[in-house]
């Protein structure tokens, strides 16, 4: 896989915002100032040292309190920034923009962790934000969840749509040929069976209920075929039912509501 730049991404996302200058903070006078952020709620941090980044680019000193993973309560502070007032200011949406949106992802995954037997894995999917999903999934993996694919060319994933191009069993036998590990998804217990038998590392349920999910895991077992692969729970997903999804029996269960439904954290930034 080729190696993500981070500073180079965080660069571009400043200078989206920037433009060619910041001409509100240009009037202010040359300046040094101390100044905090602050969470105005619980959260997990995510993202400190990415907006740690941001603001070093523009050649201030950042002092992290609060390291990604960790808890925070409201009114507590997250890093301090030192520099140049323009400098600062000129970097706070940007900073502010990744650091409330990872904390929001780490959050509301860290809720979800909780929620199911600790063999489960929450793992996000590929419905992030264009440009945003390295952080978004490294805020899932902060709290506590699994990345999965990152992208197209880490793993096949044989879905829906590529069934409705060519059969299941073809697709299979072209993805054995070239790849040790591959992912099936199924809308049904025979189908399941079907990839199990032909070797798919994971199997997809893909909007099964739980009692669904039981019937299949339980039909698997009857053909000897259970523990040879990874059971992944997917498809309408959420806080309120994922207990019962992972009473289940299932080894992973993706979310999509984790990142592409984020509720950032409030958090400010005061001089």
């Amino acid at each position: 896989m080729l190696s993500f730049n981070s500073k180079k991404q965080l660069s571009q996302f400043l200078a989206e915002d920037i433009g060619k200058g910041d001409i509100t903070s240009a009037l202010l006078p040359k300046k040094k100032v101390t100044v905090r952020i602050i969470s105005r709620e619980s959260a997990i941090v995510g993202g400190a040292t990415y907006a740690k980044t941001i603001f070093k680019i523009k050649g201030c000193n950042v002092k992290i309190l609060k390291k990604d993973g960790s808890k925070i309560r409201p009114n507590q502070t997250v890093m301090i920034i030192s520099g140049d007032a323009g400098k600062i200011l000129m970097c706070e949406r940007t900073a502010l923009n990744l650091l409330t949106r990872m904390s929001g992802i780490a959050t509301q995954t860290n809720e979800l962790v909780k929620k199911i037997p600790k063999k489960t894995k929450i793992y996000a999917t590929r419905k992030t934000a264009p440009g945003l999903r390295y952080f978004d999934k490294e805020a899932v993996e902060i709290g506590g969840g699994k990345k999965h694919r990152l992208r197209l060319d880490e793993m096949v994933m044989i879905k829906d749509n590529h069934i409705a191009v060519d059969s299941l069993e073809s697709l299979i036998k072209k993805a054995k040929k070239k790849h040790k590990k591959f992912e099936v998804e199924v809308e049904n217990t025979t189908d399941a069976v079907l990839a199990a038998k032909e070797g798919a590392t994971i199997i997809m349920l893909d909007n099964f209920s739980p009692k669904q999910i039981k019937k299949t895991i339980q039909v698997l077992k009857n053909h000897k075929l259970r523990k040879n692969i990874l059971l992944e729970a997917s498809g309408g997903i959420n806080s309120k039912n994922i207990s019962t999804y992972g009473q289940t029996g299932v080894d992973i269960i993706s979310v999509g509501s984790i990142t592409n439904s984020v509720k950032g954290i409030d958090m400010s930034l005061e001089v």
